[in-house]
């Protein structure tokens, strides 16, 4: 089956259901050794895109990844990323901010980790968290020092909105290819999930009574992401609805994207002029004596 990355790209002004977008879908691949092989392929189409990206100095990507806890984020990464030269790539995890961060905007932290030219970036979560995280837990505006004018409920999550689409339209007019996704896992595999990293030793590390704690708010959390979504998908920085339940099927969706994308650039290894070749010519030359 041959992977139309269309169908999972959100179109600007599109309404988003969550609720009624799956979670699941048939697999790309028929057997394990099939997925592998499948990977295995993106992950070589990619390392070879990158190479380019890197020597044409041109552009720059980033990849932002946004989900529930346990969705695959990390493990996407992990194994989308994996055959990539680690100088053309630099991954960034964004935590709870730091005081440094609260005396600045929204996007400042997130800002100074943008890729370089030539480079592709990974934000695991994003200034996005601006608009879901805090929206569903609105106490910590108070702790972000907003000027009164600024905390409007009414007006502060349109404001944030229109801020990171100004600011992704100006990064991509200056080269930057964004590229979001969203991967959609269901409240009953995020249990499953959660369930084996109690029962899994290896697994514990990664598992905290904060992550089942806010599983309460999940209806808060599809309605926070539907109207970011919708808001902030645009035709040049569009948001990509990954289904989650499958995390293998889910890189593969993912590493096409992201190969799609690269592959839209048409890009080509720089060539030199008469007098640069002419040199290594004569490079040449006096090492073949």
């Amino acid at each position: 089956m041959k992977i139309n990355t269309k169908d999972f790209r959100v179109k600007p002004g599109a309404k988003v259901k969550l609720k009624n977008t799956p979670t699941a879908i048939k697999p790309y691949y028929k057997s394990e050794k099939r997925y592998q092989d499948l990977l295995s392929e993106h992950i070589q189409e990619l390392s070879a895109l990158q190479d380019l990206l890197y020597s044409q100095d041109q552009y720059s990507i980033l990849l932002i990844f946004q989900a529930m806890d346990a969705a695959g984020k990390d493990s996407a990464i992990k194994h989308v990323m994996s055959g990539i030269n680690p100088q053309g790539c630099e991954v960034c995890s964004f935590k709870q901010p730091s005081a440094e961060e609260l005396d600045h905007d929204f996007l400042w932290r997130t800002y100074r980790r943008l890729p370089e030219r030539g480079r592709i970036g990974v934000f695991n979560r994003s200034y996005y968290e601006e608009v879901l995280v805090v929206r569903v837990h609105p106490e910590i505006l108070q702790r972000q020092k907003l000027p009164r004018e600024s905390c409007d409920e009414k007006s502060i999550w349109r404001d944030r909105f229109r801020s990171i689409v100004d600011m992704e339209d100006h990064l991509h007019r200056n080269g930057t290819r964004i590229i979001k996704f969203f991967l959609h896992v269901s409240k009953d595999e995020q249990r499953k999930r959660f369930l084996k990293r109690i029962d899994e030793p290896d697994k514990n590390w990664k598992f905290s009574a904060a992550d089942v704690e806010e599983r309460k708010y999940w209806k808060d959390y599809m309605a926070a992401y539907e109207d970011c979504i919708e808001a902030t998908s645009t035709r040049r920085c569009p948001w990509y609805i990954v289904p989650a339940d499958d995390k293998e099927n889910a890189r593969l969706i993912i590493s096409q994207v992201v190969a799609d994308t690269l592959k839209e650039l048409k890009m080509e290894y720089p060539t030199l002029d008469p007098e640069r070749t002419q040199e290594l010519q004569t490079i040449r030359a006096q090492l073949e004596k």
